[in-house]
């Protein structure tokens, strides 16, 4: 069942004894993806660690590269935009889940809301799909590039090694094979509260190492000229944004704030200040000290210009800390973005009327989880190329979950007037980001269709 009697949610919590019958008759009607995986429990400060490993992720290194393609002028003027926009986005979303929460009906899936505001057909088909797509292609990005980074540490301490790039994809997924078994959203709120510190931290070290070498004698002459022809210029800026969507990408705002304990109302908004004080700090200090210091020579992995043909222009030391910190929060993004996977395993699998740590619920629970980070490993070991995908899956899902689905929520609930300047700001991010999407879905498969003589199985990049 998609939306929730607030009594219902009551029930999943046990505030409420007085009311056991209707509880227990509650019960009934819910299913065990909402009843087991999006407990609500947490409060607006595990929202906010949430929000924050949802959001400042390791792919916040590769801003510096999306600037290569923007120059300082638009690279700052996009990455403020995507800043206000999505914070704007997800306010209003969280606006429009608390209203439907004052009426009675509780929605705590992205789908939910589709399916209520806009049609059953819209979630069945346009929204869930393109969620799970989003969310699932996070997981296997976040393998892929955890991979990445044990490989570096590997070769940087041992130069000759012969272990291939899907050896450490492997060594990663088993980890995340361990990871995958917590049982709920609301279970990895110390988990989260660790990976915020941990953002910090590598996103620290990354300012400080680009500064370190950008002072220094040891990095590329510095050069912000945008080069390649006019047709690459062009695809590049949208090439670009796609990234930077990307990475302020959530896609799973219901259910964050599905993990709240009710009454819900004003709590999101706290959880969002404390996530973007955290992304004003690491998203700009790592985009401008890294483009400073590299210039249009930046790496699409900042942390890859630490090294120069296997030389460290920083102590190795520092690499070493700089990645495990950066390995450690992979982990953590990965399993929060595996959320609407195991909702979806579960209310599949599992059995509502039966304890969560029956036999009954256990087993199925292991052995669904465990085959879905099999598979994200095995495309991440194959695909070592799913940045390029991934820059797709970008424009094509984050985009119109972000920036456009947000904005028609909120008119389509609110009905604003149609002079109103909130109505025509609403209808304006919901057009430019439409033309947004699609420009930058071209110039992803361009991308793609270039390096595709590159592209092998299992290559050891």
């Amino acid at each position: 069942m998609g939306t929730q009697q607030l009594s219902s949610i009551a029930a999943r919590e046990g505030e409420d004894p007085k009311v056991s019958s209707q509880q227990a008759q509650n019960r009934k009607d819910i299913d065990a993806g909402a009843l087991f995986v999006l407990k609500s429990k947490g409060s607006w400060l595990h929202c906010g660690y949430h929000l924050t490993t949802s959001i400042v992720a390791p792919a916040l290194l590769s801003l510096p590269y999306a600037f290569t393609f923007l120059g300082w002028t638009a690279g700052v003027i996009c990455l403020i935009i995507g800043a206000v926009v999505t914070f704007y986005s997800y306010n209003l979303i969280s606006l429009v889940l608390e209203h439907h929460s004052q009426l009675g009906h509780r929605h705590l899936r992205f789908r939910d809301m589709a399916r209520d505001i806009l049609g059953p057909r819209w979630g069945r088909y346009f929204v869930g799909p393109i969620q799970f797509t989003v969310c699932y292609g996070a997981v296997v990005g976040c393998t892929l590039l955890g991979g990445v980074c044990m490989k570096a540490l590997y070769l940087l301490s041992n130069p000759g090694g012969t272990m291939k790039l899907y050896e450490f994809v492997i060594i990663f997924g088993c980890f995340m094979l361990i990871l995958a078994q917590i049982p709920s959203f609301h279970s990895l709120r110390h988990i989260n509260m660790v990976s915020l510190i941990l953002a910090l931290s590598y996103s620290a070290c990354a300012s400080a190492g680009s500064i370190y070498i950008g002072e220094s004698s040891k990095g590329p002459e510095k050069d912000y000229s945008i080069k390649s022809d006019t047709e690459s210029r062009v695809f590049g800026i949208f090439n670009a944004i796609a990234i930077i969507a990307t990475t302020y990408g959530n896609g799973i705002i219901p259910e964050i704030q599905a993990t709240i304990a009710p009454p819900v109302t004003g709590k999101m908004f706290k959880g969002l200040c404390v996530c973007y004080t955290v992304v004003t700090v690491t998203f700009f200090s790592v985009s401008f000290s890294g483009y400073w210091a590299f210039g249009n020579e930046a790496a699409g992995l900042i942390l890859s210009n630490f090294v120069d043909n296997g030389k460290a222009l920083v102590p190795k030391w520092f690499i070493f800390m700089t990645n495990i910190f950066t390995i450690a929060q992979l982990s953590a993004v990965s399993v929060v973005y595996l959320q609407p996977t195991n909702e979806v395993l579960e209310k599949t699998f599992a059995d509502a009327q039966s304890a969560q740590f029956s036999t009954r619920n256990v087993i199925p629970r292991v052995i669904s989880r465990s085959l879905s980070i099999v598979v994200s490993t095995t495309i991440a070991a194959m695909l070592p190329f799913f940045g390029d995908l991934n820059s797709l899956i970008g424009a094509f899902g984050f985009i119109p979950l972000d920036f456009i689905l947000p904005v028609i929520f909120y008119n389509l609930t609110f009905k604003p007037c149609r002079r109103s300047p909130v109505f025509w700001l609403n209808t304006t991010i919901a057009l430019v980001f439409s033309i947004v999407g699609i420009i930058a879905a071209v110039a992803s498969v361009r991308q793609i269709v270039l390096d595709a003589k590159t592209f092998r199985l299992f290559a050891n990049v």
